[in-house]
């Protein structure tokens, strides 16, 4: 594995140092291999689309499929170049704001943990960066899915560590979590919220670009356990290769008196509302509705016979 992550690792580095000019031109190149050559899950892309915006003409949706192609392979060279970039440039590309609003709400209301409801949409990756706008007390944190290929999940790790943060296992959420408390440390955590989850940790549905659709609910558990704020990132992109991330706090009621399942329809609403806004910046080709509610109703009824 070292020597597979020192190639691969060495060869994105260099790829990284090329101008931003020509790592999208190796975008557009990729656009047409990817959606017109191997047609990267073009089945899975258009059945979502289909269900989620039924009203659409096929040429609305077709638009819609050309974007996200294209956002996608804008996605894929950007974070080549994460491997090289420089502070002031990914503050001129990220901008990130509302953290000011955050940390004296923490400090007012007494409150060592803020969690932030991301989704996947716009460059992810690049929230990241976060603690370039944090003050220095405040640890910044993610929490990330490993990846099976040992080589690459190394170097995700160590792009997404560049910026200072820390990248926190899933399995791990709760037991780093109690440690920070317990240190009493001050944090902010983004959780990537939109993924569907295992039939075993479905316990809440909503009705989410017109589809019944199973939600994570480990967020909201967590933040009422701690007694976090919640955030919402609301993620913009301004042009090709420019984000803004603006933190909107979901509710100012005490967390602990929100009924349950109230904070995760919250967040769903919002990312709707965003993903409706400009759909072609979402990550349509995962399959996000690949369990529905009839079999999860089955599986149900026959595990209590």
């Amino acid at each position: 594995m070292k020597l597979s992550y020192r190639l691969i690792a060495g060869g994105w580095y260099l790829l990284s140092l090329l101008p931003w000019r020509f790592l999208y031109f190796i975008s557009d190149v990729f656009y047409f291999i990817v959606r017109y050559g191997v047609g990267y899950r073009k089945k899975i892309v258009r059945k979502n689309l289909k269900n989620s915006f039924p009203s659409k003409s096929r040429q609305e949706l077709l638009a819609i499929e050309k974007d996200f192609y294209h956002w996608f392979c804008d996605y894929m060279v950007e974070n080549i170049k994460q491997y090289s970039i420089s502070e002031e440039e990914m503050k001129k590309r990220m901008v990130i704001s509302g953290m000011d609003k955050i940390y004296e709400e923490m400090e007012r209301e007494g409150k060592n943990f803020c969690f932030v409801y991301l989704g996947h949409y716009c460059n992810w990756e690049w929230i990241a960066s976060l603690p370039y706008w944090a003050p220095k007390d405040l640890l910044c944190a993610q929490i990330y899915h490993p990846l099976y290929n040992e080589t690459f999940d190394r170097l995700f790790l160590k792009i997404r560590n560049q910026f200072g943060g820390e990248c926190i296992p899933m399995k791990e959420t709760l037991r780093r979590i109690i440690e920070l408390r317990r240190e009493k440390q001050k944090t902010i955590i983004g959780f990537i919220s939109d993924q569907g989850p295992k039939w075993n940790s479905i316990h809440h549905w909503v009705n989410f670009l017109n589809q019944d659709t199973p939600v994570f609910t480990g967020t909201e558990k967590i933040a009422k356990q701690v007694d976090a704020l919640v955030y919402y990132g609301d993620v913009r992109r301004v042009k090709r290769g420019y984000y803004t991330c603006e933190f909107l706090r979901l509710t100012n009621h005490p967390i602990k008196q929100i009924p349950d399942w109230e904070l995760t329809d919250l967040y769903t609403h919002k990312l709707e509302e965003m993903i409706s806004e400009r759909p072609g910046c979402w990550l349509w080709s995962h399959n996000r509705w690949k369990r529905t509610k009839a079999e999860w109703l089955k599986r149900n009824e026959n595990s209590t016979t």
